[in-house]
């Protein structure tokens, strides 16, 4: 079950305890005892009525699972997304009640996938609403025009072995990407519909994002946020990378 789905109704149901109590205590003489589910409910109502407005309205977390987006965030990476940068939307609905802003190229954004929404992803925003995207020879294009992209060098990092750094410039964000020289696909061309977004992993011979039939073009309505912060990273296997913590995303 979705989680925003639980929190609603975990808030929901303490908060009715707590109001239901509160207002039969009134009709009767005296203080009766509360009851321990009362307890409990006056208890928590507040906790997740918080958690519930910050997750739904401000940040949410969510942990990286994959390399899909090497170098730019590894794996065990713990990130912060801020929901109000594409406007505020209402938990469980995903209906627009503010518009607080939208998705630009270049950012690292968490989308919900169009065919399982309760199943995350994150990816770079790259082809926005009318583009005609091309990725052919390791080179993306937009529109006719090849987007800027300079070779680092290899990668040093533990994973990927063997794949070649470069930075690369969509508009005015600066990032880089991996691009592994044995590894061939996802080539194409892309025209993106209205309404919708085009997503590629920087991790790019070994990403499933929108230049495949199981992903494709994200719906705006599905877009979740933009990722902003590192705030942790442990993968479980090895001790925790300190240094990322507090790392802007870019």
């Amino acid at each position: 079950m979705d989680f925003s789905l639980l929190l609603v109704l975990a808030t929901a149901i303490s908060g009715l305890i707590w109001l239901g109590h509160w207002m039969v205590s009134r009709q009767q003489a005296g203080q009766p005892a509360e009851p321990v589910i009362v307890e409990y409910a006056r208890s928590f109502f507040p906790i997740l009525l918080i958690v519930l407005v910050i997750r739904s309205f401000l940040f949410e977390p969510f942990r990286i699972p994959s390399s899909s987006m090497l170098p730019t965030l590894l794996v065990g990476d713990f990130i912060f997304v801020s929901k109000f940068s594409y406007g505020l939307r209402l938990p469980v609905t995903n209906t627009l009640v503010l518009d607080t802003g939208s998705p630009q190229r270049g950012d690292v954004a968490v989308f919900r996938l169009p065919s399982d929404p309760a199943t995350n992803y994150i990816k770079r925003l790259v082809g926005m609403p009318g583009d005609t995207v091309i990725w052919r020879n390791k080179q993306l294009f937009i529109n006719g025009e090849p987007v800027t992209m300079e070779p680092l060098g290899r990668f040093m990092g533990p994973e990927q072995p063997g794949a070649l750094l470069a930075r690369e410039m969509l508009g005015p964000v600066q990032h880089q990407v991996l691009l592994m020289s044995n590894m061939r696909g996802g080539e194409g061309t892309f025209v993106v519909p209205d309404g919708h977004y085009f997503m590629m992993g920087d991790n790019r011979d070994n990403s499933r994002d929108s230049r495949f039939a199981e992903v494709g073009y994200i719906p705006e309505e599905l877009m979740v946020g933009r990722a902003v912060r590192i705030w942790m990273n442990w993968d479980f296997r090895s001790m925790p990378q300190w240094r990322r913590i507090g790392q802007r995303i870019q």
